[in-house]
């Protein structure tokens, strides 16, 4: 069952000179209760944004968001959603205020959602102790007295504390200490099973989606280029592009045919007509220049991905498998 929904939404950024860039561009997403879903791409194909906009957090140009099947409709809609899912920035360095403890900042969204003030000290403290931060040692102090993991399970706990559905976790451990991002990434996980949460992890690294996620979708230049289970999307990619970002993580005696990609994702406010992918692909042939694939078939069940090659073989004959 689905506890998230997303439209054909799209988030527009005007620049100087009637530049517009578009940041996501017609994506439609599915995220069902107590699934881990996996949002990945190279940075700046709108990742980050489509999190917020998710949330309301950025504004959006077009499309819908559901929860439960109900649009999220005015500003009592939106804040009821976020009591719904809430969000785990990236870097836990500038998201907690230097200024409030520990306490204080994990009871601020039950303030913001205005939650009697007797229910604070239990949510507060069941939150700290779920993210394995006993109160009676952190609540009382200030993040300059944490290091980098513990500010980010202060991140988490004062997420949890409204009790939500889901997360959405915008990269939550590229900022932290190699020594330390598996013991957050367990919290979370831990926290799924304990919780029964559903968990949306926006990520660039595939090691990352392919160990903890269900099901991943794969972003490019502002839409979904190919999703299914995490299974179906790294050991069989049927978009080039996917197949690039595979054949780029190093694994050793693994012989792939995919070819990298050349050059550079073009400017966001100059897509290309046709597959945004085709100045860079490998595997371009007469239609890609001209026509905007959508989510083929890529092989059964889930599994979709938006290239010309799974309904036509090129030229020469080199489709992906």
């Amino acid at each position: 069952m689905s506890l998230f929904t997303v439209g054909d939404l799209h988030v527009h950024y005007r620049g100087s000179r009637g530049r517009v860039a578009f940041a996501v561009d017609g994506v439609s997403l599915d995220w069902r209760r107590g699934e881990v879903l996996g949002v990945v791409g190279e940075s700046g194909c709108g990742k980050s944004t489509l999190a917020r906009a998710m949330l309301g957090l950025v504004p959006a140009a077009g499309g819908e968001v559901a929860v439960d099947g109900e649009p999220v409709q005015g500003r009592a809609g939106w804040r009821a959603l976020r009591r719904r899912v809430q969000m785990v920035f990236q870097d836990p360095y500038q998201s907690l205020n230097p200024r409030m403890s520990v306490r204080a900042i994990v009871a601020e969204p039950l303030v913001i959602q205005s939650v009697p003030a007797a229910e604070h000290t239990a949510r507060v403290d069941r939150a700290l102790e779920d993210v394995g931060l006993p109160p009676a040692r952190f609540a009382g102090r200030y993040p300059h007295q944490l290091s980098g993991g513990q500010r980010q399970r202060v991140a988490i706990a004062a997420a949890l504390v409204l009790e939500p559905d889901g997360l959405i976790c915008d990269e939550p451990v590229s900022m932290l200490d190699v020594s330390v991002r598996a013991q957050v990434l367990k919290v979370l996980m831990d926290l799924r099973e304990s919780r029964s949460l559903a968990l949306l992890f926006i990520t660039h690294d595939l090691g990352l989606a392919w160990t903890l996620c269900d099901r991943i979708a794969v972003m490019y230049m502002g839409r979904i280029v190919e999703q299914g289970t995490a299974q179906q999307v790294i050991e069989t990619p049927r978009h080039p592009y996917t197949q690039a970002l595979v054949a780029a993580v190093p694994s050793p005696g693994r012989a792939d045919g995919a070819r990298l990609l050349g050059g550079e994702p073009p400017d966001a406010a100059h897509i290309p007509p046709g597959c945004r992918l085709h100045p860079r692909c490998p595997y371009r042939f007469e239609p890609c220049d001209t026509e905007d694939p959508v989510l083929y078939d890529a092989g059964g069940g889930e599994h979709r991905a938006a290239c010309h090659l799974l309904t036509s073989a090129s030229p020469s004959g080199s489709a992906p498998a």
